[in-house]
């Protein structure tokens, strides 16, 4: 599946810093050291609705993981996925009426226009989950080979016994992954499970549902399995992060962390786990489930995706926090200072600057720290005529946000 176009990137004088990230499974901030390209696993969409802010939050923090590496001299390797086939996608089209693909195809294109909005940095491989359902199997067969997994009522399911690691990412307790798998699509109360927490791998053929063949008969992969394939096939075990919402932690990457061991022999999964936090409207988190959102290409029919950019870079990538229509209007008002001031003939020098701004987007992606930093230079006066330049493209390089010339 194609990926979208990516913006043109100017590069800085010197080198960045090295990058430090919260890594959910350590408790903790340590240090990202690639071992030559930096890899990088980040969940994709479940196509169904169109793409809304908690989307962008989240796309957005490993969009700045992506240019911190680049600015400090490391290749990136970057892979997506898109959940073309799930639940969620299945009773959508049904309740509309809609063939399953298309609605797929549609809400994937609408991202797509979504992300190079915004300047995302397109992953290497965008790849759609119905595109790699042989290799999803083959996963599912060496897991049985090493006797991680069970059969019930046609389904494959993956045995939490044969995960030594199982609760290494998360460090929830098992009351809490019961109640979380309850709630995030998990099947906890099953009758004939070996125990709540076991995950389906693959779900038997059901009338009505789209299937693929397998040699354990007709199907459809589940979900979690889906990712830790196409991390697999693209990646390889030991990535350097894999990313993606906080409510992503449980289960989804605990889960695919075990499937990744136990297929491979090889522990971690990925080196970092990396998380962001959630969006909220009205008093609860965005969702597709709640319906309360606030959708990116709604916000673009009236709004400059910069200034939607820079209300998201406004908050740090781990905190929660509420959208509201005021912090638009604090965006856009920040994006028309900067504006003005790198259209000025000369400004404050910015060599400090730019030193600052790598230094605050490399310990754990202070992006605030970072937007106030270009705040201070806008406001202030300078004769260095080479300082409006070089904070256009600091503002661009790291910070992703377009400024007058360099547009792209």
């Amino acid at each position: 599946m194609r990926s979208w176009s990516a913006p043109n990137v100017p590069r800085l004088p010197g080198s960045g810093l090295p990058l430090r990230l919260y890594d959910t499974a350590a408790r903790g901030l340590r240090e990202t050291a690639p071992a030559g390209p930096a890899r990088m696993y980040v969940c994709g969409i479940t196509p169904y609705d169109a793409t809304h802010l908690g989307h962008a939050n989240t796309y957005l923090a490993f969009d700045l993981v992506n240019r911190v590496w680049r600015d400090g001299g490391h290749e990136v390797h970057y892979t997506q996925n898109a959940t073309d086939v799930d639940d969620p996608l299945l009773e959508r089209a049904k309740a509309t009426g809609t063939d399953w693909r298309a609605l797929a195809g549609r809400e994937i294109e609408l991202f797509r226009s979504d992300m190079e909005a915004l300047r995302i940095l397109p992953p290497r491989e965008y790849v759609g989950v119905t595109e790699v359902v042989g290799q999803i199997a083959e996963l599912i067969g060496r897991l049985t080979e090493r006797g991680a997994t069970y059969r019930l009522d046609g389904d494959v399911y993956f045995s939490v016994a044969a995960a030594p690691k199982f609760g290494a990412v998360s460090g929830y307790s098992e009351d809490t992954m019961l109640d979380l798998f309850a709630e995030r699509g998990g099947d906890p109360q099953r009758e004939g499970k070996r125990h709540p927490l076991d995950w389906v791998l693959w779900r038997a053929e059901r009338p009505g549902e789209p299937s693929w063949p397998a040699p354990f008969g007709p199907g459809r992969p589940g979900w979690h399995i889906e990712c830790t394939a196409i991390a697999l096939r693209n990646l390889g075990s030991g990535f350097d992060v894999a990313g993606g919402g906080s409510d992503l932690i449980f289960p989804h990457h605990e889960m695919g962390a075990c499937e990744g061991h136990v297929a491979t022999g090889e522990w971690p999964f990925a080196k970092a786990y990396v998380h962001a936090g959630m969006v909220a409207l009205d008093g609860a988190k965005m969702s597709k489930s709640k319906g309360n959102l606030v959708f990116v290409s709604r916000l673009r029919e009236t709004a400059d995706p910069m200034a939607v950019r820079l209300a998201l870079l406004a908050r740090h990538y781990r905190s929660d926090w509420e959208w509201t229509p005021e912090q638009l209007q604090e965006a856009e008002a920040r994006l028309a200072r900067w504006r003005a001031a790198v259209e000025r003939p000369s400004g404050p020098g910015a060599s400090a600057l730019l030193a600052g701004v790598r230094e605050r987007l490399a310990e754990d992606l202070d992006a605030p720290g970072a937007l106030a930093l270009i705040d201070a230079w806008a406001a202030g006066e300078g004769d260095d005529t080479e300082a409006p330049g070089l904070v256009r493209d600091v503002a661009d390089a790291l910070l992703g946000v377009a400024l007058p010339g360099r547009a792209g």
